[in-house]
């Protein structure tokens, strides 16, 4: 394997996942742009920033997955928070089912237990 190509291939498959990522966090509730940031690089190999997150909360919400609203905030300016519509629920439910046949697929392939 070729020096630094394992932080490519953690690249891709992290811009494959994180837009689900963060339909999977709106779907236990509401939630403003810096605290999905901040619930992203708290997970193990999602490191991410701002930069990332906006722009992917905009075409979210471009194409019909998330909701937005402001809300006042006790700390500062109102904040906008985003809320999963019902499409973007179905999105997550139709990512769930496809990764867990390519995650099972993988993990057979690659001789590793714990396959559902």
């Amino acid at each position: 394997m070729v020096a630094g190509s394992a932080t490519n291939v953690m690249t891709q498959m992290r811009r494959g996942a994180i837009e689900y990522c963060v339909l999977a966090l709106l779907r236990s509730g509401d939630r403003y742009g810096f605290e999905l940031t901040r619930a992203l690089s708290d997970a193990d190999g999602l490191v991410t920033s701002e930069g990332t997150v906006y722009p992917l909360l905009a075409r979210l919400r471009q194409d019909g997955l998330v909701d937005t609203f402001w809300q006042e905030s006790q700390q500062g300016p109102p904040r906008r928070y985003y809320r999963l519509t019902d499409d973007g629920r179905l999105a997550l439910e139709t990512f769930v089912i496809q990764w867990q046949r390519f995650r099972n697929s993988v993990d057979a392939l690659m001789g590793i237990g714990g396959q559902e």
